[in-house]
Parts: C-alpha cells; sequence; structure tokens
C-alpha cells in the first residue's frame, strides 16, 4: 500500500514500484485510512509516519513518501512545506506563483534548487526500510510543459533542457528523486526492476 492520496505522486509510485509486490495500491480511494498530519522536522519522519499509519490500519505492508524542492537562493525552501508552501489549502498553482515571486529578480545562476524524496517502507515485521532521492537542477522563470504536477512545471533538471513537466513518464522516471528513491529502495530489497 502506498500511502498517499495525491494522485499524481501515488501514479508515479505504482510506475516506478512495479513488481516489488504482487499487487501496489495506494489510499487515493480509501478515505478511511487517516494520515498523520507532516510535521517539519524531516522527510524521512514524514515517511515512516505514514507508513505507520497505513500499515497498522490495514495491516499490509506499507510505503509512505515525503518530498520537497529545495530551493537554494531561499535557503532551502519550500523544503519539508513544499505542499504546504502558500499555506495549508494551497493547490499547485497557488504553491507556484509564490515560489516565482519569490524568486523575482533572482538571475538563472542563482535559481539552483533540489528535488528531494524519502521513501519508507513497513512491512509485516522486522526493521523499516528508509531510502532517499535527490535530483539536482534550477528553478526556470516561468512554467514549462503540461505533464507532471507540483512544481514540475518549473523545475529544469541538471544536464535537460526540459522542465519536468516536459519530459515522459520515463524519461522523468530514470532521473527524478522519486525514481532514485524507488531505484534505492528496489537495491535495499534486493529487487530489480520487473
Amino acid at each position: 500500500m502506498i500511502a498517499t492520496r495525491n494522485a499524481g505522486k501515488a501514479a508515479e509510485l505504482e510506475r516506478l514500484l512495479r513488481g516489488i509486490a504482487g499487487r501496489i495500491e495506494s489510499l487515493v480511494s480509501r478515505d478511511a485510512v487517516a494520515l498523520p498530519p507532516e510535521g517539519d522536522r524531516s522527510y524521512a519522519e514524514n515517511a515512516l509516519g505514514k507508513a505507520r499509519a497505513a500499515q497498522e490500519a490495514l495491516g499490509l505492508p506499507a510505503i509512505g513518501d515525503d518530498s520537497g524542492l529545495e530551493v537554494d537562493a531561499l535557503d532551502g525552501a519550500p523544503g519539508i512545506r513544499s505542499a504546504r508552501f502558500a499555506g495549508e489549502m494551497a493547490g499547485d498553482a497557488e504553491n507556484n506563483a509564490l515560489l516565482l515571486g519569490r524568486l523575482r529578480g533572482v538571475a538563472p545562476g542563482g535559481r539552483t534548487a533540489r528535488f528531494r524524496c524519502a521513501l519508507a517502507l513497513i512491512g509485516a515485521g522486522g526493521d523499516p526500510v528508509v531510502v532517499e532521492g535527490v535530483c539536482e537542477g534550477t528553478i526556470l522563470e516561468t512554467a514549462r510543459g503540461n505533464g507532471g504536477f507540483g512544481y514540475d512545471p518549473l523545475f529544469l533538471p541538471a544536464g535537460e533542457s526540459r522542465s519536468f513537466a516536459d519530459l515522459s513518464e520515463g524519461e522523468k522516471d530514470r532521473i527524478s528523486h522519486r525514481g532514485r528513491a524507488a531505484a534505492a529502495l528496489r537495491n535495499a530489497l534486493g529487487r530489480t526492476n520487473a
């Protein structure tokens, strides 16, 4: 069980983790499972909290995810508060608008950033497995692309000329923070891509 109700994250993780278990589902259509509020301490702690909540509620192995965008010119913000950057009820458009507003006047060379993702797996027994993936890049001055979700239209991954939102799912999966975290989880479990 992937402990998220974010449809974009769920779709990516279901794709990235295909073959890691006989069946993978998410909480997108399971309102009865309560997830803890995200804290401000660490991505790993938030991912573990989500995984624990889903595993305890459903009795199934569960994977929690927490990720964020860290912008150097903003001292690492929005960081762990990426989904709540413009407020608790803010959506992608509001978060992106606030980010662009805060970076107004910052030259392209000063717009370095990274996406960071922590994945935590809690199974029926044993210790949790926690891994991390990072993708370096820069923040564009205007949104580009129609794919992805969140800050994807504003993020230009290092070595690319297209934003995350311009990349195909496969292209993004190979280089993204979530793709790298999923690869690290597969490696930790001794599994290969299906």
